[in-house]
């Protein structure tokens, strides 16, 4: 038998959160790879404001309402990979000890029921030997200061892909664990911040270096293309969790 490679011609690909930062690098991978692409976000971008998005489709989907993601997928029709990279905007997580707990349910409700959402509307969709992938982060298993709903809700995240993995069998299910990957994610930083953290992390990871959206693109492409590989937590982090924290 022949080495699975990484060509998705003639699949398409759906990506929750596919317009920016990560999930727009997979997006691009994908379509590299051969694939025809839909992007799905709670809003749909003209060609004038953001012409990077010219030939990928676009559908609407907000995934902190439910009957958003069922028409959103009602209309997608079938297709063969689902990565789900959106996350609530920042401003919405949650302390532990807050006034109140609205912090950490709209970050639990996007994050967490939100990518539930999208597998559950998204599996009858899928053709056979297709596959889920999430996207998680390093704090699900090295917890910071203030995060406790970001860190529970990456950790349900993964906690969800491995069950369903056995409850959507034969479709695999994964989830991607990045690092610290320089995006405009991080552009609520100062300017100055970010060069800082960025240069930290240069300094001080095993790679030696930070890491980019194409490296998540690559893993996603693994991840889909290995029909060997469900299950499993995929930590794409530049040996992040073996030196202390930056942040």
């Amino acid at each position: 038998m022949s080495a699975p490679s990484l060509n998705l011609a003639g699949k398409k690909v759906v990506i929750v959160g596919g317009k920016s930062g990560i999930g727009q690098g997979i997006a691009r991978g994908a379509q590299a790879a051969g694939a025809t692409v839909i992007v799905a976000s709670r809003r749909v971008a003209s060609a004038q404001s953001r012409p990077d998005l010219i030939g990928f489709e676009q559908v609407s989907l907000d995934m902190g309402d439910e009957s958003s993601v069922r028409s959103a997928f009602e209309a997608i029709g079938p297709f063969d990979h689902l990565v789900v990279t959106a996350a609530p905007d920042i401003g919405s997580w949650g302390v532990f000890m807050d006034a109140d707990m609205s912090g950490v349910r709209s970050y639990m409700e996007g994050k967490f029921l939100g990518t539930w959402a999208c597998a559950r509307y998204a599996a009858p969709n899928l053709r056979a030997h297709g596959s889920i992938t999430f996207l998680s982060g390093g704090m699900a298993v090295r917890p910071k200061l203030g995060f406790t709903a970001v860190t529970s809700a990456f950790a349900a995240v993964e906690a969800l892909s491995g069950s369903l993995a056995v409850e959507l069998a034969p479709t695999r299910v994964n989830t991607i664990r990045p690092g610290f990957i320089d995006t405009d994610m991080w552009g609520f930083l100062p300017v100055e911040a970010r060069a800082g953290l960025k240069k930290k992390v240069e300094e001080s990871f095993p790679a030696r270096r930070a890491g980019q959206a194409e490296d998540i693109a690559h893993a996603a492409l693994f991840l889909m293309t290995n029909p060997y590989v469900t299950g499993t937590v995929l930590e794409v982090s530049g040996g992040e969790n073996l030196v202390a924290s930056v942040s």
